[in-house]
């Protein structure tokens, strides 16, 4: 089928009220996954029951579901329809240390699952080929750095998630953005000595540690807005009286786009290389976790999500949103055409990753963020597939995309 010959067989709001009625069908089941996997945090890597529960509602609803796919224990994908043109919807399902779903996953994942739900009632006739993915480990190991390597996205059209946020209005998707952000660690290696007895033989790895924590703090003034220096001291020594032969410097660095990144990263080590210099140490540098790349919103998707969500009866101010954190569907959005748009709990009065923040996204207002939010990337899907030349500018995309160019190193 043709895109023009789909457009002419479809009705779009009868779709619209088609997908609106699945969701409804299914609210009661949405809503009890949601405080499930938000009652029961699993810290990166580690979410069984959230992938399980996730899974098996896809099964009972009609999707070939593969679980541990593409080699990672908690990832699952589950496809419906045979159409050539691919949604992958990405559902998160991590949990912080201690203060369990403060930043809203469950919300994203019942959002997913909604919109997978939805969408699959639909796929044949809209010739669509729904991917629901769980994607683990966003907060800290990067989940879909690693899934893109293995080639979830090869087949993909576009991708799209939703994120939950706090206040009384959504921001507007297409000026939504996030940081890139690179974690690393360095270990000065240098020479013990007791610390009374003979210093004076020590090579103290202590010390370059602290040389190149106050380097950065003074190269933090001639930094550009918005870039961000992070570093702690992981190891530093076991005993005041033993010179430590060794410390690892953990440190991060952020900027909203790859090219400050690069720069000033390259300028954060100068100041572990100097901290080894001044102390006679020697250096060397790791990542700890694959590169998060900055968020990139493919302006077709995010207007159509800004006018469904209008549709819906919310409300979008046009300011920027999401700017100063970091998500690896920033490195999706850099291989495919994609969207992560934010929607709020209405009424949320603390910020995410709080303590306040995982009480409202346990709240039926956090729920019902999932439900619209499940409705508003449905809407958008459908937008995109029966229009014929939004459709076919994406296919387009696709096909010019070469074997394996989604699979991009995680570790570089």
């Amino acid at each position: 089928m043709t895109s023009q010959t789909l457009a002419a067989a479809v009705d779009v709001d009868t779709l619209k009220k088609a997908v609106s009625g699945t969701i409804d069908s299914w609210e009661d089941r949405l809503r009890q996954v949601s405080r499930i996997i938000h009652d029961n945090p699993e810290l990166a890597f580690e979410e069984r029951l959230a992938a399980e529960t996730l899974a098996s509602i896809a099964e009972e609803a009609g999707f070939a579901v593969e679980r541990s796919a593409y080699g990672m224990e908690t990832c699952f994908e589950a496809v419906r329809g045979s159409g050539d043109f691919t949604v992958v919807i990405c559902a998160e399902y991590d949990a912080l240390p201690e203060i369990g779903h403060a930043c809203g996953h469950n919300i994203i994942a019942t959002a997913a699952l909604g919109t997978g739900l939805a969408l699959g009632e639909v796929a044949d006739e809209l010739g669509l080929r729904v991917v629901l993915l769980g994607t683990p480990a966003e907060e800290h190991g990067g989940g879909k750095a690693l899934l893109l390597e293995a080639g979830a996205w090869e087949q993909a059209t576009v991708s799209m998630m939703v994120h939950g946020a706090a206040g009384n209005e959504d921001f507007s998707c297409a000026i939504t953005h996030s940081q890139a952000v690179d974690r690393f660690a360095v270990t000065f290696n240098g020479r013990a000595a007791h610390a009374a007895a003979a210093p004076h033989k020590a090579i103290n790895a202590g010390d370059a540690a602290t040389i190149s924590q106050i380097a950065i703090g003074l190269l933090r003034q001639q930094l550009p807005d918005g870039v961000r220096l992070n570093a702690f001291v992981e190891h530093g020594g076991d005993v005041t009286n033993v010179i430590p032969a060794r410390t690892v410097v953990s440190a991060e660095v952020r900027a909203h786009d790859l090219e400050t990144l690069e720069d000033i990263k390259e300028r954060m080590l100068n100041c572990f290389a100097g901290g080894a210099l001044a102390s006679g140490c020697t250096w060397e540098v790791a990542p700890t976790e694959p590169r998060y790349e900055n968020l990139v919103q493919n302006t077709l998707l995010a207007e159509a999500w800004d006018r469904n969500l209008k549709a819906l009866g919310r409300t979008i101010v046009e300011v920027s949103g999401l700017g100063g954190g970091s998500t690896d569907m920033g490195n999706v959005s850099h291989a495919v055409p994609s969207i992560h748009p934010m929607i709020s709990v209405l009424g949320a009065s603390g910020v995410p990753h709080t303590i306040e923040f995982a009480t409202d996204a346990g709240s039926p207002a956090g729920e019902q963020a999932a439900l619209d939010g499940a409705l508003g990337m449905a809407w958008t899907t459908i937008d995109m597939v029966t229009n014929p030349e939004t459709r076919e500018a994406l296919l387009a995309l696709q096909a010019a995309r070469r074997p394996g160019a989604t699979r991009s190193p995680a570790l570089g």
